[in-house]
C-alpha cells in the first residue's frame, strides 16, 4: 500500500505535547529511514530538519547524500529526501516537555507512540539508527540481537532485523577517520543490492506458490 501526501515535514500530522518539535522529514513511502534522539542531541530546531543545524551537519549529510539517500545543494542541509524519511526517537527536546521527574527515559517512554506511529507507517526496508540511544532502541524492538556491542564497532554495518535490515551509525558528533566513507561505501552496496528483507509464508499455504511478505 502506498501512502499519498505532498508533505513531507510532518507528513502525518503528529501533534505531540511540546510546542518545540522536529517533527519526522522525508518520502513518506521511504526504503530508508534514519532515526536520531531528540533535537537537542542531533539538531533541527531552527530548520525544522534532523540532522541539521549543527556543526558535523556539513559531514553528515554529506554522506547521505554521496550515498544516495537525501540531496542537497548547501552543505549541512537537506533539499530533498527521495526514498528516505528522517525522523527522531522524540521529537521534542527534553526541555519542551513536562515531567513528572528529571529522568530523561520517562521522555522517551512518553514519545514511544509518536515514534512508532511513523516507524510502522513508514515501513522503510531499511533502518539507519544514529547514535547509542537510536541505535540500543531500534536493536531491542526491530532485531532479535544483544545490544552489549557499542555503537562504534557496529558503524555502517548490516544487521538483519525481523522485517528490517539495520544498519547503526556512529554518533557523527564523534566521526573520525572514514567514518564517513564507510557509511557512503555500505549505502551505495545497499542500492547495488536486494536489500528487502522478505520471509516466504508459502509452506504454510496449499500449493507451491511463494507468498512473500516483510
Amino acid at each position: 500500500m502506498e501512502y499519498v501526501t505532498h508533505r513531507e515535514r510532518n507528513p502525518f500530522g503528529l501533534d505531540p505535547p511540546c510546542e518545540r518539535f522536529v517533527p519526522g522529514y522525508g518520502d513518506v513511502n521511504a526504503r530508508f529511514h534514519v532515526v536520531g534522539d531528540n533535537p537537542a542531541v542531533h539538531g533541527g530546531t531552527e530548520t525544522g530538519i534532523p540532522f541539521t543545524g549543527r556543526p558535523w551537519s556539513k559531514r553528515f549529510v554529506g554522506a547521505l547524500a554521496d550515498g544516495g539517500l537525501v540531496e542537497t545543494v548547501d552543505p549541512g542541509t537537506v533539499t530533498d529526501c527521495p526514498g528516505t524519511f528522517l525522523s527522531y526517537l522524540s521529537m521534542c527536546p527534553p526541555d519542551a516537555v513536562d515531567t513528572d521527574t528529571a529522568d530523561r527515559d520517562q521522555l522517551y517512554a512518553r514519545m514511544e507512540p509518536y515514534f512508532d506511529a511513523e516507524l510502522r507507517a513508514i515501513t522503510a526496508h531499511v533502518l539507519l539508527p544514529v547514535g547509542p540511544r537510536a541505535t540500543r532502541h531500534v536493536l531491542e524492538t526491530c532485531t532479535a540481537r544483544a545490544t552489549d556491542q557499542s555503537p562504534e564497532s557496529l558503524h555502517a554495518k548490516t544487521l538483519s532485523g525481523a522485517g528490517w535490515l539495520v544498519v547503526p551509525v556512529a554518533d557523527p558528533t564523534g566521526w573520525t577517520g572514514d567514518d564517513a566513507g564507510r557509511l557512503v561505501d555500505t549505502l551505495r552496496g545497499l542500492e547495488e543490492e536486494n536489500y528487502r528483507e522478505q520471509s516466504d509464508l508459502g509452506r504454510f499455504l496449499p500449493g507451491e506458490e511463494p507468498y512473500l511478505v516483510r
